[in-house]
């Protein structure tokens, strides 16, 4: 069973920065690709950034030019520097993983979320 723990989040004042980190466990030959996604209070899950296994990286339009995603494979774990932030970043943010399991299966798998909250 593979498993992803996120932490990292909490209140921040607008214009501060937090660091999220999402680790994976369990039987993992390897992480084809990783994601941060966000889901604010009544709205649906959005993509915030994404990272392959060779580091190439994508970013929603919110994100771009403040956030940056990268990860640790020795580690099995992943980064996201959130700088700037406003309170519209205010969520729970949830990571995201398509692994390649020690019984060769792929699996798509969710964290179960670290809340951030943007406000003075």
């Amino acid at each position: 069973q593979v498993q992803l723990v996120e932490s990292g989040g909490g209140l921040v004042q607008p214009g501060g920065s937090l660091r999220l980190s999402c680790a994976a466990s369990g039987s993992i030959l390897s992480m084809d690709a990783m994601g941060w996604y966000r889901q604010a209070p009544g709205k649906q899950r959005d993509l915030v950034a994404t990272i392959t296994s060779s580091s190439r990286t994508n970013y929603a339009d919110p994100a771009k030019g403040r956030f940056t995603i990268s990860g640790d494979n020795a580690k099995n774990t992943m980064y996201l520097q959130m700088n700037s932030l406003n309170p519209e970043d205010t969520a729970v943010y949830y990571c995201n993983a398509v692994v390649t399991t020690g019984q060769y299966r792929r699996l798509a798998v969710w964290g179960q979320g670290t809340l951030v909250t943007v406000s003075s």
